[in-house]
């Protein structure tokens, strides 16, 4: 496809109809300008957390490109998960070596329909041309106070999981083969690798 500029990427691939409902959702001026423009909901504290996808560190350069739209959301949605807090909206930022229409329609896919199940908008972002990195910000509201944090665990308080263990890690070492898998096994941890499950729900009732 013929070179895009930054600005006709944005809105092939990532710009959504605006709506009335945008002001309902906090956004007072969103994709477009400079910065956006977001309205907090009065009696919540802001939570904000980033994460950076490096190709070849954090997933494979083949890597399908649905998967990891999904997976540059699900990994600050588990951040906001943690802290109990209610996502809202997220900033995307990534180098791109080009610009190619299938793998950026996939990505967006992936990345829109995570962000859709969460009530998710994306508000801002930048784009350049370089080797495959991707960073990802989101912010979200908790009550002021309310938030789950690291320091109110106590000695002797009990530790409890809502999943399994290791099924990534276990992914990364077959591919390198350093474990081998029958079929299922592998199909398993290559979904926990490219598509975690974000405990958003569970985080906001843990939070009461």
């Amino acid at each position: 496809m013929a070179a895009l500029t930054e600005f006709e990427l944005i809105d092939r691939f990532f710009r959504r109809p605006e709506s009335s409902a945008d002001s309902a959702r906090g956004i007072v001026l969103g994709i477009g300008d400079d910065a956006a423009l977001l309205a907090p909901t009065p009696g919540n504290e802001l939570a904000a957390s980033v994460d950076m996808l490096v190709s070849g560190r954090h997933f494979f350069a083949d890597v399908d490109s649905e998967a990891l739209g999904h997976k540059a959301l699900a990994v600050n949605l588990s951040d906001m998960a943690a802290m109990g807090a209610t996502p809202r909206w997220a900033l995307l930022a990534g180098a791109l070596p080009d610009a190619d229409a299938q793998w950026l329609k996939g990505f967006a896919r992936g990345f829109f329909a995570l962000a859709t199940a969460h009530g998710v908008d994306l508000v801002g972002g930048d784009t350049t041309r370089g080797p495959l990195n991707l960073c990802v910000t989101l912010l979200g509201e908790v009550p002021s106070g309310k938030a789950l944090l690291r320091s109110g665990a106590l000695a002797g308080d009990s530790i409890w999981l809502s999943g399994a263990l290791g099924d990534a890690s276990l992914a990364l070492a077959h591919h390198a083969g350093r474990v081998v898998l029958t079929a299922d096994e592998a199909a398993a941890c290559w979904n926990a690798l490219l598509r975690p499950a974000p405990r958003v729900a569970l985080g906001i009732q843990l939070r009461g």
